[in-house]
């Protein structure tokens, strides 16, 4: 009678090892949670918005039966309902716990040439204009946003980029995907770290933390009461927090029993912002079901009015009238997903795309009855700090 193999240990990695070890190309996660970092591609997943989660289960499943250990499904979707994805189940895994403070990493260079896209003017405008049509219409809020191109005299090392983002806040949700498409002339990366989980699952137990409404972060503490006290006592910012919050309470509340959600926002810190916030937690009613799966999940809620609006199709279609450039990954979720349905996606904010020798730079304001237009292109520049602080340009907006 044979004796039965011995287990393989599971090799132990460590989060700095995972982060030096990232290369251009492979696909990069980190938070409070841990570590994933995941090369190479064993099958894409390939489906029609809306069905991505039980195409995933599916290749997750052949991937189980073909010997592949512990898959999982990584990758980002666009915005826009027909944008796209890059969802792939990775040859190899590698999983750590989450990152810690680091040393200082290396500067990216000089000589930066930045253009604002559209110009400030522009920006200003169409906030006018959304008001104009919250004033006249059906709207009630809606998320527009620009871009700055940041173009250096070098090919930028994506990282050292990525590494600067992860010393500066190991508790964001950090990532760096290959979002590349046929025709691209260089290889196209999305790099961030978000503040806004989207939905995070384990076993049976969800949880969201939407963000809406925002204060710029500064140096002085006591300023920097003043401006939480002010953030919690504005109604504009909890009117806009409240439209955020109730969608995404709802859209879970189709899925979950016993669903928590907080009466009143708290305020949450990056390095650079302040938000108001609600953690939002409930319990799976149909755990087996894929589209309960952490990417059926995040199919359901996506966009948020955090980074959209209300009601989602006309603010969705507005965007597209008044925003000159395609969000492209911006506004959209990254993440992964396992072969149990456990898994964490966020909203892609404070993120980039970096091809070659230009980052280009997303941020956006939350638009609502009482908005002024100034306002809102001064947040969203607040909101290019994290990026622009990784590239050593903080202060440049």
């Amino acid at each position: 009678m044979s004796s039965p193999a011995p287990a393989r240990p599971r090799p132990v990695h460590q989060a700095a090892d995972l982060l030096a070890a990232y290369l251009p190309g492979s696909f990069y996660y980190s938070s409070a949670r841990g570590s994933l970092l995941a090369d190479g591609v064993y099958s894409p997943v390939l489906a029609v918005p809306g069905k991505r989660a039980r195409a995933a289960a599916e290749v997750l499943d052949a991937a189980l039966v073909a010997g592949v250990t512990e898959p999982v499904v990584a990758g980002a979707i666009g915005f826009r309902p027909d944008a796209p994805s890059s969802l792939v189940v990775p040859a190899v895994v590698r999983r750590a716990g989450p990152p810690k403070a680091g040393g200082p990493v290396a500067p990216l260079g000089g000589n930066w040439e930045v253009s604002p896209r559209p110009a400030p003017e522009v920006y200003t405008t169409a906030v006018a204009k959304a008001l104009d049509e919250i004033r006249d219409g059906d709207l009630r809020k809606i998320v527009l946003a620009r871009c700055l191109d940041v173009t250096g005299g070098d090919p930028i090392a994506v990282p050292r980029l990525l590494a600067r983002l992860v010393h500066a806040d190991p508790g964001a949700h950090a990532f760096a995907v290959d979002v590349s498409a046929p025709g691209d002339p260089a290889p196209r990366t999305l790099v961030g770290a978000s503040p806004e989980l989207l939905v995070s699952r384990r076993g049976r137990v969800v949880t969201a933390n939407p963000l809406a409404g925002s204060r710029k972060r500064v140096a002085d503490d006591a300023e920097n009461a003043r401006r939480i006290e002010d953030l919690l006592t504005s109604e504009k910012d909890r009117a806009e927090h409240a439209h955020v919050a109730a969608q995404v309470a709802e859209v879970l509340g189709r899925f979950c029993v016993d669903l928590d959600v907080p009466a009143e926002p708290e305020v949450i810190g990056t390095p650079t912002m302040w938000h108001l916030s609600t953690r939002i937690s409930g319990r799976l009613a149909d755990p087996g079901d894929a589209g309960s799966s952490a990417l059926g999940l995040a199919e359901a809620l996506h966009p948020t009015p955090a980074v959209c609006g209300v009601p989602t199709a006309l603010a969705r279609d507005t965007i597209a009238a008044l925003e000159p450039e395609d969000r492209g990954y911006y506004a959209g979720l990254v993440g992964w997903t396992d072969q149990d349905g456990d898994g964490e996606w966020v909203v892609t904010i404070r993120c980039a795309e970096v091809r070659d020798r230009t980052v280009r730079l997303f941020a956006g304001a939350g638009v609502v009855a009482g908005s002024d237009p100034e306002a809102e292109l001064a947040e969203t520049g607040a909101k290019f700090g994290t990026m622009l602080r990784a590239l050593g340009l903080e202060g440049a907006v």
